[in-house]
């Protein structure tokens, strides 16, 4: 037994060391080994609806992105500095001190506005008016940041124009309304959100950007999943489905299902509003008829009267900052284009006579293709057996040789329900078309993009601006109108997702991107802060018959021969 022990741990260590080579040559193939099993355990799961399964469209668990704006395609540093000037442009005044009692907040009941000058003044000049904001107390507020909109009117005429806010930064504005009509005119100033819900706003913008948020299912036969979708998403280690747009580097990502693939993917949708976002402290400074959307009233006159205009004076129309204003409830473009009425069918056809008419964008861009097919009868939409107020959608008039199209933008977009198959990206559209003097182009691109930070829509309108320039330099005879935001009805809980100041924000940063290109901006936040009827999302319809006669004056301009 003695002489046979040697023997035994002889075989004892040659088998010791043997395993212990096969792990050492091993260990470097682990992590991939581990990868392995993995994978096939996700494989064996997909068997179910495909023999093979794609891992490429998959995100590796390592990266960690938790901001929005930094997903997609690293910015160059000429796009990184016009960003950052973008974003000083934008910056909001606020409270130097937060967590004041709400008694210290800006109350508009409280606030006044004083009219400077005489009882009567002329066209063709500027009327000065002076707001000073209050604290409830009745106490001068000493900072700014308060967000007002204002306007001139005359009812019985059907007049009204945007007034030019002024932030002093010290609790005092200055509006400047350009006098361009005679007669008794009425100064409205609104507060639409006070000083201290706008610091809301802006934590809500930088820190919720998933305060909307999306879904999309997933279907393969019987089988069918649902999965939380967005711009970023929190790995929590969850794998991902990466369907960033290969062409414009435009991040979307899904988690992906337990059981199906990431090309399964079949239906996007709205999935809801997160709720409890704010404070109760923050949540008094949203109560409607007390501090969001209340007007504030005049110390002294309401109005002024407007006489004919003083010889000498400069034309009103060298006006830059004001687009136009309303006359007879008529739009008056101030520079540009001379507006024409088209009030029947038979004119819009003949200006539309060979003509190609691309919309891409948001629902609001899609009132316009519905006013069309409902004014022109001759304009024949196709069941293209697409879902209702999702489009893509198709008109045509093949007698007059007319074509109109509507497609919604890409993700993200709130709509009920949208095939995951349509869900294309307004720079890739405008890419696949040709151009030419025959050809129109639409776009209105700002309301999804409310609940993201403002970098996110910098970066999509980036896209679009570069496909828009292309487009022109292939056929620069290409008519580009470029629609922005407009004022909406807001309440305290819709506001946390939609306020007008959100689309402020985007307004500002839509017209300095676009400035200097050949395109046509219409300005539909003065066409409805101008307008006597309540704002909404999708304007009433004849602010968007002054909108279509505005778009196809363009199209049809004064002393261009239409074909007969």
């Amino acid at each position: 037994m003695e002489r046979q022990m040697p023997r035994f741990v002889t075989v004892f260590f040659f088998l010791a060391l043997s395993g212990f080579i096969i792990l050492v040559c091993n260990i470097t193939s682990l992590e991939k080994l581990s990868g392995q099993v993995i994978s096939t355990f996700y494989q064996i799961q997909n068997s179910i609806h495909s023999v093979f399964t794609s891992p490429g469209n998959l995100w590796p668990l390592e990266l960690n992105h938790t901001y929005c704006a930094h997903f997609g395609q690293v910015p160059t540093v000429e796009e990184a500095n016009e960003e950052r000037y973008l974003l000083n442009s934008i910056a909001w005044p606020g409270p130097l001190v937060q967590g004041l009692p709400v008694e210290l907040s800006s109350d508009p009941s409280k606030s006044y506005f004083v009219i400077q000058g005489p009882a009567e003044q002329h066209i063709g000049g500027q009327l000065e008016v002076n707001v000073h904001v209050q604290n409830f107390l009745g106490l001068p507020k000493k900072h700014g940041g308060d967000f007002l909109i204002a306007r001139l009117h005359t009812p019985e005429l059907g007049a009204g124009v945007a007034g030019q806010v002024q932030d002093h930064h010290n609790g005092n504005y200055t509006v400047l309304f350009p006098l361009l009509w005679a007669g008794v005119v009425w100064v409205e100033i609104t507060m639409v959100h006070p000083s201290e819900a706008v610091v809301v706003l802006k934590r809500l913008q930088e820190e919720h950007y998933d305060r909307v948020f999306f879904k999309s299912l997933f279907r393969s036969g019987f089988l069918s999943e649902t999965t939380v979708c967005n711009l970023c998403l929190p790995l929590n280690h969850q794998p991902l489905c990466n369907y960033t747009d290969p062409e414009t580097g435009e991040p979307w990502y899904c988690y992906k299902p337990k059981m199906l693939g990431c090309d399964t993917r079949i239906i996007h949708y709205k999935g809801g509003y997160k709720n409890n976002l704010i404070t109760e402290y923050e949540a008094k400074f949203f109560k409607s008829n007390v501090n969001m959307k209340v007007p504030i009233h005049a110390s002294g006159m309401g109005n002024v009267t407007v006489l004919p205009a003083e010889k000498g004076l400069a034309n009103f129309k060298k006006n830059k900052k004001t687009s136009g204003f309303y006359f007879h409830n008529i739009w008056r473009p101030l520079r540009g284009t001379v507006l024409q009425q088209f009030n029947d069918s038979s004119a819009i056809t003949r200006c539309l006579r060979g003509k190609i008419i691309h919309m891409f964008g948001d629902s609001t861009v899609r009132q316009w293709f519905e006013y069309l097919t409902t004014s022109v009868p001759s304009l024949k939409e196709f069941n293209l057996h697409s879902l209702k107020k999702v489009g893509p959608f198709l008109a045509v008039d093949s007698k007059n040789n007319i074509l109109v199209s509507y497609r919604c933008h890409g993700p993200p977009i709130r709509f009920t329900s949208v095939l995951s198959s349509e869900l294309h990206y307004v720079a890739n559209e405008i890419d696949r078309i040709k151009g030419g003097p025959g050809t129109v182009i639409l776009v209105s691109v700002w309301s999804h993009f409310s609940t993201f930070p403002i970098e996110v829509y910098i970066r999509r309108l980036r896209h679009i601006r570069r496909a828009v320039v292309r487009l022109l330099n292939r056929e620069p005879a290409t008519l580009v109108v470029i629609r922005t935001a407009n004022l909406q009805k807001i309440d305290p809980g819709y506001s946390l997702y939609n306020s007008d100041w959100f689309s402020l924000q985007i307004n500002a940063v839509l017209c300095a991107m676009f400035k200097g290109l050949n395109v046509q901006m219409l300005d539909a936040w003065e066409m409805t802060l101008a307008h006597h009827l309540p704002h909404l999302l999708h304007p009433s319809p004849p602010i968007i018959k002054n909108m279509i006669d505005l778009i196809l004056s363009n199209i049809c301009p004064v002393g261009k021969k239409r074909r007969s």
